[in-house]
This record gives C-alpha cells, sequence and structure tokens, in this order.
C-alpha cells in the first residue's frame, strides 16, 4: 500500500463570467486496486477570463496540492493535461506525476472528481451562477 495523490478539474468551459474551475486534489492511501483510506482532501476554485492552457492547469494543480500534507506520486487524467505526452508533463511539476494505470488510480480520481464536480456546483450556487444556463459556449 502507498499514497498517491489524485486531482481533477471541473469547470473548463466557458461560462457567463468565464472559465471558472474548481481543482481539487485528494490524498489516499491506496493499493492497485483500491482505496483504503482517504488522508485528505483540498479544493481551489479559479476564475480566468481565457480558455485554460496547460500552463494555467499545472498553477492550479501545483497550488492545490501544496495544502496536501500526505505527499505522493500524483495521478491525472490524461485528458486534463490535453493528452501531452506523460515524459514532457514531469518537468512541469514539483512533484513526479503519472496518468492513471490501475483500477485504484480510477477509484481515486473519481472520488477527486465527484469533489471538485460537486465544489464548484456548490460554489456557483453561492455566487449566485445558474448552473443550469451557466455554459453560453465551449
Amino acid at each position: 500500500m502507498f499514497t498517491s495523490i489524485a486531482v481533477d478539474i471541473s469547470g473548463r468551459h466557458k461560462i457567463n463570467i468565464g472559465y471558472y474551475a474548481v481543482c481539487s486534489a485528494v490524498s489516499v492511501f491506496m493499493t492497485p486496486t483500491g482505496i483504503e483510506k482517504v488522508n485528505e482532501i483540498q479544493s481551489d476554485a479559479f476564475l480566468m477570463n481565457k480558455p485554460l492552457e496547460l500552463s494555467d492547469i499545472v498553477f492550479m494543480i501545483e497550488k492545490t496540492i501544496a495544502k496536501i500534507k500526505e505527499k505522493g506520486p500524483i495521478i491525472i487524467e490524461r485528458g486534463d493535461l490535453f493528452n501531452t505526452d506523460i515524459s514532457l508533463c514531469k518537468s512541469l511539476f514539483s512533484a513526479d506525476i503519472r496518468y492513471q494505470e490501475s483500477i485504484g488510480d480510477r477509484k481515486a480520481i473519481e472520488i477527486a472528481h465527484h469533489v471538485s464536480h460537486s465544489t464548484r456546483n456548490i460554489l456557483m450556487k453561492e455566487l449566485g451562477i445558474d448552473i443550469r444556463n451557466a455554459v453560453s459556449e465551449k
């Protein structure tokens, strides 16, 4: 068993106020086939006035994982980094990073996805943004 940090970003499409994204990082104690324990969860919200680029995604992830006490390699879906070759991405991050490889990785990313998606929806509701009408263009 080992500790990893699963990351997910929700809200990469334009809404009426810009690009409102939430990055969530979940530190988990895991095996290749499952999650034994969630150690910690951290989320950060970001409002951008332009479409997100790879450098923006790296900034969001670095800022969010900096709050995690229980460190480990970062696990992320390939699409969150625009399907960039992992060997190119490794030099952009302060921690080791890899794309999901196992069932345990997939389960960890699912937890991070649920956290980022629900956190974004709650924050948008608090800000008075109508989620049903939020998407104006991609």
